[in-house]
Parts: C-alpha cells; structure tokens; sequence
C-alpha cells in the first residue's frame, strides 16, 4: 500500500512538472501576443481603415502589407518546389554521398545568418539590375525558405513505416510515384507544417530585406523589378525614430503582421487531418 501510494506521489510530481515547464515554455509566447496586441490595436483603431490601406504619408501602412504579401508568395514560388525536390531527395537517398552532403547542407542553412543571404543576392542580382527590386527580395527569401521546407519533409517522409514503402513497390509503382503519389500525401501534416513555418520565418525576416528590396511605402509597387517595402522592414525603420508616434505605427504594424501569420497558420494546420499509420 505504502508503496502505491509513493508511486502515485510521484506520477503526481512528474505530471505537476511538466505542467509548470509547458506553462512557462508557452508564457514568453503569449506575452508576446499580448504586447503586440496592447500596443498596436490603438494605433490601428486611431487611424481607421487608412493604417491598412493608405500609404506612409497618409498614415497607413498599404503598400508595406502589399509587399510583405508579394515577397511571401514569391518566395514560395520560387523555394517551395526545389526545396520539397530536394527533401524527398534526400529521404531516399540518405547513405549516398549526394544525400549526405544535402542533409549536412541544409543543417547548415538552417542556422545560416540571413544578412548574409542578403549580402549574396545584392550582389548576384541588385548590383547587375541596378536597382532593389521584388524579384530580388523574393530570391533571398527562398534561399532562407528551402532548408525549412526540405528538412520537414524528410524528416516526415522518414516517419512513415517501410511496410508502406513496400507495398506501394509490391504493386508495381514506379519509384517517382510511390515517392509522390503515395508516401509524400501521407507524410502531407508535416509537409505542410515546415511549409507554413518556412513562411512564417521569411514573412517576418528583416536583414535579407535591407539589402534587397530598397523599401518603398509612399506608393504601391508596379512591377517585379522596382523597389518593394516590407512590414518588417517598416517596422524596423519606424522603431528607429525617435518620434513616438513612429513607434506607435511600429506596434500597429507588427499586430497586422501577426494577424496575417496567425490567420493563415491557425486554420490551415488544423483542417489537416493527421493520417493514422
């Protein structure tokens, strides 16, 4: 009896634990949407519907929350296909020196410092354009992007038990299709789980940017090859004013930028429907 009730004492402990280390593991999180929320909602609701759509001489932050939008989905265009090539790659031929060298490749790039990326695409693409440019912030924030998106795959597609491998191969599918058609829409959460992070991490990238785009918030962008701006890379400039009313639009900003990441982030993830093995 005694040493029941000692072994119930200490599930007690562990669970008690554990709950106190996830709580303070979720409470910097939470903060932080709080403080976004608290200091950006009234800049948003003194300036009305103008904070979203009008430019930075009216108030607003329009052409900023345009070209965050633009670069994200650029970005992706451009990284997300190499990238989900790459990962599956790199799960099927994980003992070839090519796969080794992919998997060490991308740990890397995974901590790889993004100002230096920026650095890199000014000049491979800035300097010989002759001005900042969209097409230009978008390449650097998919090579920022791809390690995310190719990590995530392979690590899902290694989760998936060889006994599916096999029997896609024992009715005579063709590799590439047992690869795609079967094994990647199973593996399809996690997939989509690095995808949506990879975006999420070069929505709020600002070091590439500063290099790339040239930042442009008085009008709204007309082309891939002119200068673009970028909500962090606004906020970034305004929180360098001394002026308070700049550090007001800053927190506006950043509450649009978290509405947009967790309005896209939230809903996606969760009509996923995981796939029992």
């Amino acid at each position: 009896m005694w040493a029941f009730n000692l072994r119930g004492v200490k599930d007690l402990v562990f669970l008690s634990t554990i709950a106190v280390l996830t709580a303070l593991a979720i409470l910097p999180l939470l903060h932080i949407i709080y403080m976004v929320f608290s200091n950006g909602i009234g800049a948003i609701m003194d300036t009305g519907p103008i904070f979203i759509t009008g430019t930075l001489g009216e108030g607003g932050i329009g052409p900023a929350i345009v070209g965050t939008l633009m670069l994200t989905f650029l970005s992706s265009l451009i990284g997300i296909p190499i990238a989900f090539a790459v990962g599956i790659y790199a799960y099927e031929y994980p003992d070839s020196k090519i796969g080794k060298a992919t998997t060490t490749l991308l740990q890397i790039m995974l901590e790889f410092p993004t100002v230096l990326v920026g650095l890199f695409v000014m000049q491979v693409l800035v300097i010989p354009m002759g001005s900042y440019s969209a097409i230009a912030g978008a390449f650097a924030l998919a090579i920022i992007m791809m390690p995310y998106v190719a990590v995530y795959t392979k690590e899902s597609m290694s989760q998936i038990p060889f006994t599916f491998r096999e029997a896609a191969f024992s009715l005579g599918t063709k590799r590439f299709r047992a690869l795609f058609q079967v094994l990647a829409p199973i593996a399809k959460r996690g997939i989509l789980t690095g995808v949506l992070i990879s975006m999420a991490k070069v929505a709020g990238e600002t070091a590439p940017l500063l290099f790339t785009v040239g930042g442009l918030y008085q009008t709204y962008p007309d082309g891939l090859d002119s200068p673009i701006g970028a909500i962090p890379l606004l906020i970034y400039t305004l929180v360098q004013s001394p002026n308070p009313a700049d550090h007001a639009m800053a927190w506006g900003a950043a509450l649009v930028l978290l509405v947009i990441f967790l309005g896209a982030f939230i809903p996606i993830r969760m009509s996923l429907k995981e796939v029992k093995l």
